[in-house]
């Protein structure tokens, strides 16, 4: 199920309920790691958050597109060091 609210949408699955955002590239100001791939998402790179709708908003994450959607096809990754 997929509802849009504004500039994010919901999005339910079998791994629940998310709130979910798109980043342009522009807005990308920060480097941050994907929990999908461990790798990082440089800053200019267009990307997605996620986060469950209810709750304090501390389980955001920022997402390789590509990864938020392949996400319930694979397990996360420990980052690499």
């Amino acid at each position: 199920m997929l509802r849009i609210t504004g500039g994010q949408r919901r999005e339910t699955g079998p791994d629940g309920e998310y709130v979910i955002r798109s980043v342009p590239g522009a807005a990308a100001t920060k480097t941050y790691r994907c929990p999908g791939c461990a790798q990082e998402i440089p800053t200019g790179m267009a990307h997605v958050v996620a986060w469950r709708p209810y709750g304090d908003g501390e389980d955001r994450r920022h997402w390789h597109s590509s990864c938020w959607e392949r996400r319930s096809r694979r397990s996360p990754r420990a980052p690499r060091h």
